[in-house]
């Protein structure tokens, strides 16, 4: 009898324990309506330039504001970047500063600048480049969110003296295109060093344009789709830092 009741006692012990365990395995389950997605962030880019920023001689996705925004989305799949353009092939700082137009909001997280070279093939004067730059830093600072030169990005301007274009330029003349370029970039980098704005030099990547033929656009004179990648690497790490900090 004894026996009969403990057997029956042992029973119901087993079953109170399941009992709880499906009550507890339950309860664990998470509530779907209880699961929060992050909603992702949307981050704006403006790009000003010339055809170096367009991407003359190279497809519409090539170009280096295009292939930021293509790896921005790849490293951070849960934000949405979207990039404007301001920029045409033969523009200096005159004709980029009378193109950027009024009706751009100041709503960019970063606005990345690359111009001058214009300035130089035309021969046009080093004081206007001087000037203008400075216009259009300020410029670029007033297109962003937060209104400070923390949010702008300079990039130097490319030699297209070490392109297959400019061989049959004398060497004097070739030699005369790398130094004002010099003096192009020297000034640009003092005044973005003196502002504290960041300033990105992607010089050297399009004087081995002769040495390997690949980082040159089929036109013979634009840096190519390999070439504006190598650029994109060394501009992206500081727009992350800028978007994310």
């Amino acid at each position: 009898m004894y026996k009969f009741f403990g057997t029956v006692f042992e029973f119901f012990c087993k079953v109170r324990y399941i009992c709880l365990f499906i009550i507890v395995l339950f309860s664990c389950e998470p509530d779907s309506e209880s699961i929060v997605i992050p909603d992702s962030t949307e981050f704006n880019i403006l790009s000003l330039g010339d055809s170096y920023t367009i991407g003359e001689g190279v497809c519409e996705n090539c170009n280096y504001p295009n292939q930021l925004i293509d790896t921005l989305k790849i490293l951070n799949s849960n934000d949405d970047f979207y990039v404007d353009i301001v920029a045409q092939t033969g523009w200096s700082t005159t004709a980029l500063i009378n193109n950027i137009g009024n009706e751009l909001e100041s709503n960019y997280d970063v606005v990345t600048l690359l111009i001058g070279v214009n300035n130089q093939f035309w021969n046009l004067s080093f004081e206007t480049y001087e000037n203008e730059l400075i216009d259009l830093l300020n410029i670029s600072k007033s297109k962003t969110k937060s209104g400070d030169f923390d949010d702008v990005v300079v990039i130097s301007i490319p030699d297209y003296a070490f392109t297959p274009y400019a061989q049959s330029f004398s060497q004097e003349l070739r030699d005369q295109i790398s130094a004002e370029i010099n003096i192009y970039n020297s000034f640009t980098q003092n005044y973005c060093y003196q502002n504290e704005i960041s300033y990105i030099n992607i010089t050297d990547i399009t004087r081995l344009g002769l040495e390997n033929p690949e980082l040159v656009s089929v036109d013979n004179l634009h840096p190519s789709e390999s070439a504006y990648k190598m650029f994109t690497e060394r501009i992206l790490p500081v727009v992350e830092q800028k978007i994310y900090n």
